[in-house]
């Protein structure tokens, strides 16, 4: 049998290929990142052309550093950023549009259109998520009624839509010669589409936004042998190699922090943040700003769902001081500049770029820096930018308790801003609970090989995966009691500020 597993990481700024041994050790890693396209406030657009060639890349080249065949990869699995929206063609294989990508908020008028029409409450019952700009459905509804030809060909049965695993995945079997169009219950559940209880597309919600089923990826389980389809010779990995595997990329950071237990919980630190709470074979419908959503569904066993706190800018923010402010050369840099100083001199930063998600579902935020005098420097912005975090994790985790009646012991963490040492301090002193760091930290692929890997045997069992999981750093809350709950009333008092300030009519 093969050595290896092989998973696809599409995120929101760059495309990885990891290759993991049977202990769940890194064995091989190449990453490239793609193009962030902004043509207006509020829009964010990624090449859907540029992402599979990435894909390609970074699969040929990791294989190749590690001189490896595809003919050792056991299986290979994919993960992505979800909600992120390409419609294309499926005889030329060109996309009609740029992909849509989670962030962007152009849609917010379908939004609130569905919540005067009185059809939000539907939407939140039967799919388990709020009208938001965030998910794909008003994706899919602005593409059809504003890209020339769209409308037509989907009804025509040759425009079809998927998130980018669905992109990649259809790319990967063969593209225009016989690609498989397919998806996971767990992409599926980020569309506003698909009904959580069935795990079906459902024609009323599809009737809100004028979508025809046919443009719409068959709903396949996270994890099967085979059941996506092998790899076409002429493709990255050669022929035969199967694709087993698909998980939108929170879930499979869920799946490889091995939170298979009720009530476990981990939070994803990237773009943006995501809190996922392992609710098992119930769907738990929050009454506290979080979603509904599916966590895995592995081969014929019951699905398993969770409740998540998607929190839209975090590790963005930490690009923007770098990118557009200019203030730190990298993002390690917003670690040393932070520590210039104790706290952030009384300032607070609330990145509500694209509005706030959870659990305020506020499309009508906008960023917002309080507090500011002469006193301040960009080592108090730094400071300020990492609590931001912080505090938009504590936001997710008290709405939570709410819902669940569960108090959080530990928090498993993964994800790039791990990294920094202060930010996950900041992040136990806030919450005043344990933040705890695996060793392999980059979770997210590590879950897409999981879920391929048990689908075609090269993992017997969740309970041999749970096995592979060590800690590396474990942080232990510092501040006070009374520091803790000044700091967040503050928070609290911030986000009020950003209110209000774009009309979303």
């Amino acid at each position: 049998m093969a050595d290896f597993v092989g998973a696809v990481d599409q995120g929101t700024t760059s495309t990885r290929f990891m290759i993991f041994d049977h202990g769940g050790n890194v064995k091989g890693v190449h990453q490239l990142e793609h193009e962030q396209i902004l043509p207006q406030a509020g829009w964010v657009e990624h090449n859907p052309a540029e992402i599979w060639e990435r894909t390609r890349a970074v699969i040929e080249t990791a294989l190749t550093k590690e001189n490896l065949q595809s003919s050792d990869l056991a299986a290979l699995g994919i993960t992505n950023q979800r909600e992120t929206t390409v419609v294309w063609n499926k005889k030329s294989g060109r996309p009609y549009y740029n992909a849509i990508v989670w962030q962007d908020t152009r849609t917010d008028r379908i939004a609130s259109a569905l919540e005067r029409a009185g059809q939000g409450d539907v939407i939140r019952q039967k799919a388990g998520l709020p009208p938001a700009t965030y998910f794909s459905g008003g994706k899919i509804q602005w593409i059809l009624e504003n890209v020339d030809g769209v409308r037509a060909a989907a009804d025509a049965g040759e425009a079809i839509f998927g998130n980018t695993d669905s992109w990649l995945l259809w790319n990967l079997t063969g593209g225009v010669d016989g690609g498989v169009h397919v998806t996971d219950p767990t992409n599926a559940s980020r569309t506003m589409l698909m009904d959580l209880e069935t795990l079906q597309w459902d024609d009323e919600l599809l009737g809100y936004f004028d979508i025809p089923r046919q443009m719409l990826p068959q709903i396949l389980p996270s994890s099967h042998p085979g059941l996506y389809g092998t790899s076409r010779s002429g493709g990255p990995l050669g022929g035969e190699v199967a694709l087993s595997g698909d998980l939108g990329d929170q879930q499979a950071a869920t799946v490889g922090q091995v939170c298979f237990a009720v009530g476990e919980a981990k939070n994803t630190y990237g773009t943006g943040n995501f809190l996922l709470y392992n609710t098992g074979h119930d769907v738990v419908r929050s009454k506290h700003g979080l979603l509904t959503t599916v966590c895995y569904k592995f081969g014929e066993e019951a699905t398993v769902y969770a409740l998540e706190g998607s929190i839209a800018v975090t590790g963005s923010a930490v690009q923007w001081l770098r990118d557009q402010l200019g203030i730190i050369s990298g993002a390690a840099e917003s670690e040393s500049l932070a520590a210039q100083v104790p706290d952030a001199g009384g300032i607070y930063f609330v990145p509500a770029f694209s509005g706030l998600f959870a659990p305020y579902w506020r499309s009508d935020a906008r960023g917002a820096i309080v507090g500011l005098s002469r006193f301040n420097t960009n080592a108090h912005l730094a400071r300020a930018t990492l609590e931001s975090i912080c505090y938009q994790t504590r936001d997710v985790v008290e709405a939570m308790h709410q819902d669940s009646g569960v108090a959080l012991d530990v928090l498993r963490v993964d994800g790039g801003i791990t990294a920094n040492k202060l930010c996950m301090q900041l992040q136990a002193d806030i919450l005043g609970v344990p933040v705890s760091k695996p060793v392999v930290a980059e979770t997210t692929a590590l879950g897409a090989a999981y879920a391929a890997g048990l689908a075609v045997g090269f993992w017997k069992s969740t309970d041999e995966l749970k096995k592979n999981w060590n800690e590396d750093l474990r942080w232990q809350p510092e501040w006070s009691e009374d520091q803790r709950e000044k700091g967040y009333a503050g928070w609290k008092k911030a986000v009020e500020r950003t209110l209000d300030w774009v009309d979303v009519g």
